[in-house]
């Protein structure tokens, strides 16, 4: 069974046909499975869907959507393209699930200090 603990071996994957054929991969057939819809927005009873914009400075589209490990890659290596253990969401909700925070997403980390006895 491969192993998915490096940088190199998670990008090997994410490359894979497997993964990205537009056809045929993980990705696309979950994100069609779910509708092109974020399930993290659904399960609050909000809507996040893909726009198809186009991002001049990146010469593609936006990416809106993203097709998430439940169990992630690294720990449960054997469910890398299960279905069951796939979902489809927006890339708020990714970054948020994963403790990333990027400006203009009205995510802010927590300022420690906000509470401290100012003098």
């Amino acid at each position: 069974m491969a192993e998915y603990k490096t940088k190199e071996q998670k990008a090997k994957f994410y490359n894979s046909p497997a993964w990205k054929n537009p056809k045929y991969g993980a990705r696309e057939r979950i994100k069609k499975r779910d509708n092109y819809e974020c399930q993290e927005c659904k399960r609050q009873g909000k809507l996040s869907i893909d726009t198809n914009e186009y991002s001049e400075k990146a010469k593609r589209k936006k990416i809106m959507l993203v097709v998430d490990h439940i169990k992630e890659l690294e720990d449960y290596p054997e469910l890398a393209l299960n279905d069951d253990n796939l979902e489809t969401l927006c890339v708020n909700c990714h970054n948020k699930k994963h403790g990333r925070y990027y400006r203009g997403f009205n995510n802010h980390k927590v300022n420690k200090w906000a509470h401290d006895e100012k003098w």
